[in-house]
């Protein structure tokens, strides 16, 4: 039996085919496959830029935003700028809940399901606050009045589309 074919007949979880059989990964944990054999589902957007629109008011909420979709980027948020200038924004994926200590500026926040839909709105969320809405898939961080200009509210339908890739190609 040659290495493929010895690969290929190897159990996912376990070492054994009991353990295959009874969902056991070779850490001892029941019901967790192999990292290799999880399926992925997530888009790369990594460093996107991004359009965002208000599709229920007709209105553009950012034309030059940023998404920031890996831990770092998460972690780091709007804490090394010292403003949004208007049209610019963070969106924040996956995210629920937001904090702006140390931040050195008001903002306004978004909270959006998984289809883009506005959940809960935060305007003028000053430095050193906590805002958090569960049922939010992801944050958009956009600056301060933006949600006032526009009119946004809770329930409006939001349209994101990609600017340019990482490489600072077209999208497609």
């Amino acid at each position: 039996m040659n290495h493929e074919q010895h690969s290929r007949n190897q159990p996912r979880f376990g070492g054994t085919p009991a353990a295959d059989r009874c969902g056991i990964d070779r850490l001892g944990r029941i019901g967790i496959p192999d990292e290799a054999a999880r399926p992925r589902y997530r888009a790369i957007t990594r460093g996107l830029k991004i359009n965002v629109r208000n599709v229920t008011r007709d209105v553009v909420l950012a034309d030059a935003a940023h998404s920031a979709d890996t831990s770092a980027e998460r972690r780091a948020g709007l804490l090394k700028h010292t403003h949004l200038e208007p049209g610019d924004g963070l969106w924040i994926v996956p995210c629920e809940s937001v904090h702006s200590f140390f931040m050195k500026f008001t903002i306004d926040v978004l909270y959006l399901d998984r289809k883009h839909r506005v959940k809960k709105i935060r305007p003028e969320m000053a430095p050193w606050r906590v805002s958090a809405c569960l049922t939010a898939h992801s944050v958009l961080e956009l600056p301060a009045g933006t949600i006032a200009r526009t009119r946004t509210q809770a329930g409006d339908q939001l349209e994101i589309k990609t600017l340019s890739s990482p490489a600072g190609g077209g999208a497609p």
